[in-house]
């Protein structure tokens, strides 16, 4: 017998604080769920803190059943997204439910009526909140927790969107590398590799060099230049605002590595750039969720520990792909990673239309056991 459900907007402080807690009570005896920071959580869902609303609307939803949360979703609409690209979609994200699809089906209903009543003419997600942030639902792939800033959700979920009728739109893939072979020295990697990237660099009149963080307002800029022009061509991509660069970079500054981080020039342009980050994942799955009062504690001793890394950005602006520069980035981030002693890196996320760069994880990293390990997918459909 299907329960009652009742789906409201959230309006209080209250209601903010159950949509944002929800996800502690569902994943509580889940081993491999990642708690995000309580404190960080709040400010990513405020208009206040968060520039993404300044040129969205966005309403957040409660699925109640005799008072008590079931589930949660928000529903979305992007107007950077659908003027960039000229389509009307409306997107949902934050889905969290119980295995319970009448509770899944009033969460999707509630997403789809609101785009619809928008004037959308498509509803597509999961997307928290865009393609900037958590993209899509994980598919499938090597079990485990996610790294830092992938989604995680049981594999039912999947199962829901399909059940209610929303399609596949596009996968997107995440490589896995254990460079714990290396056993920290990177001149293990092999001598071809080596001369292919000094052969591409000397065509390309390009060089490599790590970001300098006493300079970094002014390498924000540059990499700001890099992110728009290599990415416009994506599917989906919307260049960041100034506002939202500014926020991301605040975010990812207080686990950055500096020396995962690769920017290409040429002359004084720069025309490549990659963003590795450590896998704060592995300290927050030990703090439920708060810094206090032992919380800083448990990051200084666990963060000496981070064994794991994920490159999460990597593009080439368009007059400088295929000339080897793609390969070049590859490769001295993997170089960097097993001299700063990381055992793993993830290669996410990749469009499944993205040809070149999926041939490249593997013509590079391939021979050393490279692999994609995980897939996760974004639907769709018409309102």
């Amino acid at each position: 017998m299907s329960i009652t459900v009742e789906v409201c907007p959230v309006i209080s402080s209250k209601d903010l604080e159950d949509f944002i807690r929800f996800p502690f009570r569902l994943y509580r005896d889940d081993p491999h769920w990642v708690p995000p920071l309580l404190s960080d959580r709040r400010k990513f869902l405020s208009a206040q803190h968060n520039p993404f609303f300044e040129h969205a609307e966005v309403v957040l939803w409660l699925a109640r059943h005799n008072g008590e949360v079931m589930g949660t979703i928000s529903s979305h609409i992007d107007h950077l997204h659908n003027q960039v690209h000229g389509e009307k979609v409306g997107m949902f994200g934050f889905f969290q439910t119980v295995d319970d699809f009448h509770v899944a089906e009033a969460l999707l209903a509630t997403a789809r009526d609101w785009a619809h009543s928008k004037g959308m003419e498509a509803l597509r997600g999961p997307l928290s909140f865009s393609q900037n942030h958590e993209v899509g639902t994980f598919l499938e792939g090597d079990p485990g927790p996610p790294m830092v800033m992938m989604p995680y959700n049981p594999p039912h979920y999947n199962e829901f969107f399909e059940r209610f009728g929303l399609t596949k739109v596009m996968d997107v893939y995440a490589y896995i590398a254990d460079l714990s072979q290396f056993h920290g020295d990177p001149s293990g990697l092999p001598e071809k590799l080596v001369r292919v990237t000094n052969l591409a660099k000397e065509r390309a009149g390009i060089v490599t060099r790590r970001p300098r963080m006493k300079d970094f307002d002014a390498e924000l800029q540059r990499a700001k230049q890099v992110y728009n022009q290599a990415w416009v061509r994506n599917w989906g991509f919307v260049p960041m605002t100034d506002a939202e660069v500014n926020k991301l970079a605040r975010d990812l500054k207080q686990i950055l590595d500096p020396r995962l981080c690769v920017i290409v020039e040429a002359g004084d342009r720069p025309v490549g750039l990659s963003v590795c980050v450590p896998d704060i994942n592995q300290v927050l799955k030990r703090l439920d969720g708060r810094l206090f009062p032992l919380g800083w504690l448990k990051v200084l001793w666990y963060g000496r520990k981070i064994t794991g890394a994920r490159l999460m950005i990597m593009g080439v602006v368009d007059d400088f792909r295929g000339r080897g520069v793609e390969a070049v980035l590859m490769y001295e981030t993997v170089r960097s990673a097993i001299e700063g002693g990381y055992t793993r890196i993830e290669f996410s996320w990749i469009l499944e239309t993205n040809e070149m760069m999926n041939r490249i994880i593997l013509k590079v990293g391939g021979p050393y056991g490279a692999r994609r390990y995980r897939t996760y997918r974004i639907y769709q459909m018409p309102v």
